[in-house]
């Protein structure tokens, strides 16, 4: 299998990063080099080549001092409304807690940017209900058995479990309107929701959130899941940030914490960069770099006290987890399977996992397990329990090469490995691995 790793410049910039990354996936239909532009102008259409700007559009939020007076998700929101409306600019949130009961939607070419550790967005506690009476798919209404907690505003998630195929059923909605426990919805449902079907509704959302929006970026504040007093939602819907066919997408200095489900989310979204963020925890997920994201840059962040660190969801390729430092997963520190090709995972550091340092998931089988992947440089320290592994191969994964890892184990023996290779697995190639402390160094579990 040819692979273009030599084609991926570890010094290169952000800006470098997307120029390759558009290279990659243009291929031969730009072939060639474009004369230097000298003079950069804004002309309508163009989103690539844009003048470096002394002074751009600007709103401040604060509780006082500010263009947009509030401490609430209705004031971060008109903000970020008022700057989507002009094309693009910045939301600047002064220092203050924020409480939301709904979630802060960012569009294309916005920036939202704290002011530091002091700068805490916080989503409200939760309330739960089930439903009084049925709904069907066409309704724009819910009746809920107990209505405390809801408000006017707020957003809601209904949760049900198809009668006929068992599958779940997740609508996102707001609350527009209410009489007693009666409440009107932003949209229809479009999905059954029955008492037969367990339905629930939940006050729960992502803080930040972004979706079919190209250009943002999330920096310099705290976002906080108030996880003590919230329920579960997992990172297909929700986060600290959850963001759903999006491009070009930066997060940057954020503390992610509390959040009863992932921290930050990205499904199908593409060329994302997160740096230099403190993530800790989170109930699930630290990271989730979601189905189909490609190009995707994770580097010099802290997790901490995380279900896993960064997880590799389906079909994540083309990119980089580098100099990030993941301690206290209750799970893993790093997992990677559905088609999960040609990534790399170096310079790491991944201390005291609570089951393996490194998994490669075993996946359906042939075809779907994870291929191509450079894992380099890292350092797993403590993985696991008495049967724990430093790196654990599972199912038929195959073709992926771990090289001058550092594997320790300073507790007891016991029944501890350094690279675990199940009873499926494909051929690997290990080069100048360094492993100590473990009962065996490398487990082959191979039927010869």
């Amino acid at each position: 299998m040819t692979r273009n790793r030599k084609k991926l410049n570890t010094s290169l910039t952000r800006r470098g990063w997307l120029h390759l990354a558009s290279g990659l996936v243009a291929g031969s239909a730009l072939a060639g080099e474009f004369p230097m532009i000298t003079r950069p102008r804004a002309t309508s259409g163009d989103t690539v080549v844009e003048p470096d700007w002394e002074e751009k559009l600007s709103v401040t939020v604060g509780a006082a001092n500010a263009d947009i007076i509030g401490e609430t998700d209705k004031a971060l929101q008109a903000a970020a409304e008022y700057v989507a409306r002009q094309g693009g600019g910045t939301v600047k949130v002064l220092p203050g807690l924020y409480r939301l009961r709904a979630p802060l939607r960012l569009y294309d070419h916005t920036r939202l940017i704290g002011s530091g550790p002091d700068t805490i967005l916080m989503k409200e506690a939760s309330a739960e209900s089930a439903l009084l009476e049925d709904s069907d798919w066409f309704d724009q209404e819910i009746t809920l058995v107990d209505a405390t907690g809801f408000e006017v505003g707020d957003a809601v998630c209904l949760q049900a479990t198809n009668p006929d195929n068992k599958g779940p059923i997740v609508i996102k909605r707001r609350l527009i309107a209410r009489s007693g426990n009666r409440f009107k919805l932003d949209r229809s449902l479009r999905q059954n929701t029955w008492k037969i079907s367990n339905t629930t509704v939940s006050t729960l959302f992502p803080i930040v959130m972004m979706e079919d929006a190209v250009d943002i970026s999330v920096e310099n504040m705290c976002l906080d899941g108030n996880r003590d007093n919230n329920g579960y939602l997992d990172g297909n819907y929700a986060g600290c940030v959850w963001a759903q066919d999006c491009s070009n997408i930066t997060m940057r200095n954020l503390i992610a914490r509390n959040y009863n489900g992932d921290a930050l989310s990205w499904q199908i979204c593409h060329d994302v960069l997160v740096e230099s963020c403190e993530i800790t925890n989170n109930t699930n997920l630290g990271m989730h770099p979601g189905s189909g994201s490609q190009r995707t840059m994770i580097r010099n962040n802290v997790f901490d006290g995380n279900g896993i660190g960064i997880f590799f969801c389906w079909g994540v390729q083309y990119s980089v987890a580098e100099n990030n430092k993941i301690l206290n997963s209750s799970n893993c520190g790093i997992s990677i399977g559905h088609r999960d090709n040609e990534n790399f995972v170096r310079n790491n550091e991944i201390i005291n996992s609570g089951q393996t340092g490194i998994l490669f998931r075993p996946e359906r089988g042939e075809g779907f397990t994870a291929t191509g992947n450079l894992v380099e440089n890292n350092r797993v320290v403590d993985s696991g329990g008495e049967g724990g592994a430093a790196v654990d191969f599972q199912g038929v994964t195959a073709g992926n090469t771990l090289r001058n890892n550092v594997l320790i184990e300073t507790r007891d023996p016991a029944q501890r490995v350094g690279i675990r290779f199940g009873a499926d697995s494909g051929e690997n190639i290990l080069e100048n691995n360094t492993i100590e402390g473990f009962a065996k160094t490398v487990e082959d579990n191979r039927i010869k």
